[in-house]
């Protein structure tokens, strides 16, 4: 049955049956329920029936013979406080219209029979002025609040593109908020419509800003200016997260052949690679105590006083916690404790608590209510990183409620020895609580490689798998197991020699990723001489020594996004060209691969307007944005070719799919070039769609080399979105699908002379490293912290070996049958 907020209404006043009668229908005929002459059907049934329920509650309906009025099933409530008489010494206070086209009301009149039995509640929903309370009751449903509606901008304000990599979540949010609480005037922010308290925690999460997004924020009030210089300082110097990224980087991929499965195991779990490592040792399921809440209240004024001392008292230990993470593993990691913090301090929170308590309900009830409503809300959130915060609000309302119940929070595991924890989930609390001596390492059904707990794992070194299968709760205390944070997997109950060679490889993993470390600086030789490129892929004209400290021979990928995303026009040629030249300087005589700009209707660009495409992935992106907008194309590759008088660089066009669209990009090139009266430079194209492997001979002919990005040729080749929660992990770009496309892009390649790079995920894969060269890829382009660990895999092979390989690959039906050749 469907029944919101515009079936419902509240305090109504109807002179008489009929007048009632008709409001009720009046609410059907505005949604679109019926016809407007079933109200007439609805009278015409009280001529001949009496629809009085008893306890104040009446359930006006119409004739069968009328069904065909009703377009789909529904009812409405009007809510008369004051009553209206119905029949003689009848009086109806809940009027329930009903127009059902078959029996799809039977359910409603079940639950109206169960409210008849509870005076109390009757009474409860006749005076409410929720109607919330109303939907519940009828539907068994309680609907999430409504969204307020939108306040206005303030006069005073500006624009400005957020840079944080993660957007407004947690601890820049909580910046914010935080510096915003220093000043008297009000401050808000507008994302797209939707406008935020600025001195609300949850007001800005709810906002969902993503990097990238532009938002306005404006304040009233006798310091307001001041407050808008601080606040867009602030944000343009990254709202307290500076060079450091919110997530940190896995390790390197293990430098030598990490192809190790247990030969006798009983069970093995599978999950998604959180924290990198290799840990061996019994398991220990991990429990925190239920909650039990009842709303059996005391006074008003007791129970206000429960939820204000369990306040003072969570905000007591989470700076506690915080000082204590702060002194063990930083302040960036335990900062997400002053965002928690902040969330109790959130008014509009405690406001609706303490609403719900004077309307007759217990503090913990109330607290837990509203929780659970803002929870829903962030989860809902587009952005996996942005919804992954209601983990941190759960944790937080937790807190609260384990004070206001008097509850002490203690787990139910034991700690004698060190063990593989595992769980449903670990929120930052449980996670920071746990002891590094203690756990070698956790596996939980729940959570996800961004958040928090998965941050603090990585930064106190533990292994972790999240996202696993639920088989991994039912395994027995003191079990023993092999978890494997590399590839996402716990292993229970080995062989004893699995378990000796899973320490021995612990072991060797470290030996070699040091000694990968150590030879950095060495050329990616072949056991039997074939050289290979090993390149670095870079977001940031930041990231270049970074590239050359950790050995790259280049730079395979240079995203030219973050100048076009991260402000409010588009960059200078100037602009651009300053930036081009101290990378081609940094980098002393290696390569400088530049794609051009590379985004679509799934960025927001503020000066563009592009519209919202249905399919961004399949519209107006890379090089066709690039010849679309003229005046953006133009004056990057002016500033590349002035670039290029300083040291080798070489233009890539991107998400190329035809001829035409490589030789009008050309034609653009060449015109620049010859205004300039600069010297030819090589041009490439990112090969990452079908046509482009289909057409490989022909666009051979017309480039100086292909550079193959896997990571979108998986997704176009298998048609999997390779983001999707539930696709990611087939969506394997060493399919075999995948590896004939690679194959057929190098021998078209070979014949004209052009050279074939690959700068997908799958080139820092020590499997697809090997592969990739086998097949005759030339340069390989990878992750700066992988740079190491792949040149380390190529030295450890014959070309010869890996041409076999390759071969063998290309012959094999299943990415499984792929990875286990290796």
């Amino acid at each position: 049955m469907e029944l919101d907020r515009q079936l419902i209404r509240l305090a109504a006043s109807p002179d008489d049956k009929e007048a009632a009668i008709r409001q009720v229908g009046q609410l059907l005929v505005d949604t679109g329920h019926i016809q407007p002459g079933y109200i007439e059907s609805m009278l015409e049934r009280e001529e001949v029936a009496n629809t009085y329920l008893g306890k104040g509650i009446s359930i006006p309906h119409g004739v069968p013979k009328d069904r065909d009025l009703i377009n789909r099933t529904g009812i409405s409530v009007a809510q008369v406080p004051d009553g209206v008489t119905w029949n003689p010494g009848e009086t109806a206070h809940l009027i329930v219209g009903i127009a059902a086209k078959t029996d799809e009301h039977l359910d409603v009149l079940r639950r109206l029979t169960r409210v008849l039995g509870n005076q109390e509640l009757v009474q409860e929903l006749i005076h409410t002025d929720d109607p919330s309370d109303i939907i519940e009751a009828l539907t068994g449903e309680r609907p999430v609040a409504p969204e307020e509606e939108a306040l206005p901008d303030f006069d005073q304000g500006f624009d400005i593109v957020v840079r944080n990599r993660t957007g407004l979540h947690a601890r820049p949010a909580t910046f914010f908020v935080q510096l915003a609480k220093e000043f008297d005037a009000d401050i808000r922010v507008r994302h797209g419509e939707d406008v935020g308290v600025g001195k609300s925690l949850m007001s800005i999460l709810q906002l969902g800003v993503e990097s990238g997004a532009r938002i306005h924020v404006s304040a009233d009030g006798p310091d307001a200016e001041e407050a808008l210089t601080a606040l867009k300082q602030a944000i343009e110097s990254g709202l307290g997260e500076g060079e450091e990224e919110e997530v940190p980087e896995p390790a390197a991929a293990p430098a030598l052949d990490y192809s190790w499965v247990p030969e006798q195991v009983r069970l093995t779990v599978d999950g998604v690679p959180a924290s990198p490592g290799l840990a061996v040792g019994p398991v220990r399921q991990y429990a925190t105590q239920d909650l039990v809440v009842e709303d059996d209240p005391a006074s008003p004024a007791v129970e206000g006083e429960k939820l204000q001392n369990a306040l003072d008292e969570a905000k007591a230990e989470l700076d506690e916690l915080y000082e204590k993470v702060k002194s063990r593993l930083g302040a960036d990691q335990a900062s997400i404790f002053q965002a928690h913090a902040e969330f109790l301090d959130d008014a509009e929170l405690v406001q609706k608590t303490v609403k719900l308590i004077y309307q007759g309900h217990s503090a913990a009830w109330a607290w837990q209510t509203i929780i659970d409503e803002r929870v829903e809300r962030l989860k809902n959130l587009d952005d996996p990183t942005l919804a992954g915060r209601a983990v941190d609000l759960r944790d937080v309302g937790q807190r609260v409620l384990r004070h206001i119940l008097g509850v002490e929070g203690v787990s139910t595991v034991a700690v004698d020895h060190p063990f593989i924890l595992v769980a449903d989930d670990l929120t930052p609390s449980d996670t920071a609580a746990l002891d590094p001596d203690a756990i070698l390492g956790f596996c939980t059904t729940g959570g996800g490689p961004t958040s928090h707990t998965a941050i603090i794992a990585r930064s106190m070194g533990i292994p972790a798998v999240v996202g696993a299968d639920a088989d991994a709760r039912e395994i027995s205390d003191d079990t023993l197991g092999i978890i494997d944070g590399y590839n996402g997997r716990l292993y229970v109950d080995p062989s004893e020699a699995d378990v000796e060679e899973a320490r021995s490889l612990k072991q060797s993993l470290q030996v070699e990723q040091d000694a990968a470390r150590a030879s950095r600086f060495e050329q990616a030789v072949t056991t039997d001489g074939h050289r290979v490129e090993v390149a670095a892929n870079i977001n940031r004209a930041k990231d270049i020594g970074q590239a050359v400290d950790a050995g790259a021979e280049g730079v395979g990928l240079m995203r030219t996004e973050f100048l076009f995303l991260e402000r409010d026009a588009a960059p200078s040629e100037d602009e651009q060209y300053q930036v081009y030249r101290e990378m081609v300087e940094a980098l002393e005589g290696r390569p400088l691969i530049i794609r051009t700009l590379d985004i679509g209707g799934d960025k927001e660009i503020p000066y563009l307007n592009l519209p919202e495409e249905q399919n961004p992935f399949l519209g107006i992106r890379g090089i066709r944005l690039c010849l679309e907008y003229p005046e953006l194309f133009k004056p990057q590759l002016r500033a590349i070719y002035r670039a290029a008088a300083h040291g080798p660089v070489q233009i890539m066009f991107p998400m190329v799919a035809t001829l035409e669209d490589l030789q009008r990009a050309r034609a653009v090139a060449e015109e620049v070039r010859e205004a300039l009266g600069a010297e030819p430079i090589p041009i490439g194209i990112m090969v990452e769609v079908p046509s482009a492997v289909v057409m490989a001979d022909e666009f051979a002919r017309e480039v100086d080399f292909f550079s193959i990005g896997t990571n979108d040729l998986t997704q176009y080749v298998l048609a999997m979105d390779r983001v999707h929660p539930k696709l990611a992990k087939q969506a394997d770009a060493l399919h075999p699908a995948v590896l004939r496309m690679v194959d057929a892009t190098v021998r078209a390649a070979e014949q004209e002379g052009v050279w074939v790079g690959v700068c997908g995920g799958v080139a820092a894969d020590p499997k697809g490293a090997v592969i990739l060269t086998g097949l005759g890829v030339s340069e390989l382009s990878v992750n700066v912290p992988s740079v190491p660990a792949v040149k380390a895999q190529i030295r450890t092979y014959s070309l010869e070996h890996m041409r076999e390989i390759a071969q063998r690959a290309l012959e094999c039906r299943t990415a499984r049958e792929v990875r286990e050749l290796v």
